[in-house]
């Protein structure tokens, strides 16, 4: 057993710091914030998507940067761990569309207070208000920290938390980066990932607001190759399109540089094209002498329905009864994949997670311990892994929170 320094009070760093402190390491965590968990309390809208109730198999579909690097971590603390482990510290969890797990409080501030109460327990010293500015090797192993006051701090080991570049106005400037390149780590290109997005077209901002559930989505590129599809809930915004279907786009969307990207909602999935047909067939029938404005208040919500109506290039004001098959037909392709056209995304500001980080291959799956140096050890979002929207990246916060929390200062 030794001493362990924790920098960064996050998700990840207070698994890790109550994790290594319960197995009789003497434990201190920094935290630059005046609280710990900042970030948690702003997570899942403030009600914060603790994890998903699934198997590690389901997990590493929904992670599409490195999964199989997460293997060990994930098996090693499960969601079914994550959900008994705030059961056990008081906070009842609930499950709701998708398998995402949140508190019955629909709370994010019982589970940032619940890992305070870990910390607690196990008598992990905690420094507030103390910024971390860089990290002390020696003959290549971590033994400590120096703080932006110039105070120095000395372990057996270090575990850095720090998070990504995601809302930084919750402490996530990228410090851990600059940590892991002093120390020769290699850090990938640093990206907003779960990031809302821009779009071209300025009737978003007529219907911003407007959520649609029950959707299907297909993002192609400008070649028209397809990146990515999914199916559930969007919402427009004042610049483009948000909602987690599309955050969960947006991991796909990184790499795209200057180019535009292609984003299709089909409104009706559960009908096919010819069955769409029908049912507007059958409103038609039934709106027979009113004008085409006024014809789709069955059939589309109401914000949308200008939209369609414009992009049909049909007089609104047209006699339903009028209407050409030609003109029907274009009516249905439009319903069933309304294009938008995605010409960015909203950064780090607004982006959930960060994409990129310290390279896996440098990085022991078990342990969450640095190849490089010895001693020092990273958990959370600092390492190039990331994945869809659900309660998975919280997950695999306390899953390497709680890999390297194990197995630091353990005899060999």
């Amino acid at each position: 057993m030794g001493k362990v320094i924790v920098v960064g009070a996050g998700p990840a760093g207070m698994i890790a710091a109550g994790k290594a402190a319960e197995n009789g390491n003497e434990v201190h965590i920094f935290e630059r914030n005046s609280i710990v968990g900042k970030k948690i309390y702003i997570t899942g809208k403030g009600r914060c998507n603790v994890t998903n109730d699934s198997d590690v198999e389901n997990f590493i579909n929904n992670i599409p940067n490195n999964p199989y690097f997460l293997y060990s971590a994930l098996y090693g603390f499960t969601s079914e761990d994550t959900i008994r482990f705030f059961n056990s510290l008081g906070v009842e969890t609930k499950v709701e569309r998708g398998n995402r797990v949140f508190p019955v409080s629909d709370k994010a501030a019982d589970i940032a207070k619940a890992l305070e109460k870990y910390l607690r327990k196990n008598k992990v010293n905690i420094h507030l208000n103390s910024r971390v500015e860089s990290l002390i090797i020696k003959e290549n192993k971590a033994c400590g920290i120096k703080l932006a006051n110039g105070k120095e701090y000395f372990s057996d080991a270090v575990i850095v938390t720090t998070g990504g570049l995601s809302y930084p106005g919750t402490g996530s400037t990228g410090d851990g980066y600059k940590f892991a390149k002093d120390c020769g780590h290699t850090v990938t290109k640093l990206m907003p990932s779960l990031v809302p997005l821009r779009a071209e077209e300025k009737w978003c901002a007529d219907i911003m607001g407007l959520s649609l559930k029950n959707v299907a989505i297909t993002v192609k590129d400008e070649k028209g190759k397809k990146i990515y599809e999914d199916f559930g809930e969007m919402l427009f915004t004042h610049f483009g399109v948000s909602g987690p279907v599309i955050l969960s786009a947006s991991c796909h969307l990184t790499n795209l540089g200057h180019q535009k990207a292609m984003l299709y909602i089909d409104v009706k999935p559960a009908l096919d094209f010819k069955a769409l047909d029908l049912r507007i067939l059958r409103d038609f029938e039934k709106f027979i002498n009113k004008n085409f404005i006024n014809s789709l208040d069955e059939l589309l919500p109401k914000k949308l329905i200008p939209v369609i109506v414009n992009l049909s290039g049909i007089d609104q004001y047209k006699k339903v009864h009028d209407i050409t098959k030609e003109e029907r037909k274009r009516l249905c392709g439009l319903i069933k994949a309304l294009p938008v056209t995605i010409t960015g995304d909203y950064g780090f500001g607004q982006a959930v997670i960060t994409r990129g980080g310290v390279d896996i291959d440098e990085i022991n799956p078990s342990t969450m311990e640095s190849k490089i140096i010895k001693g020092l050890y990273f958990a959370g979002e600092i390492i190039d892994c990331d994945a869809y929207t659900g309660g998975y990246n919280l997950q695999i916060a306390f899953s390497t929170g709680f890999a390297a929390g194990n197995n630091v200062c353990m005899e060999e």
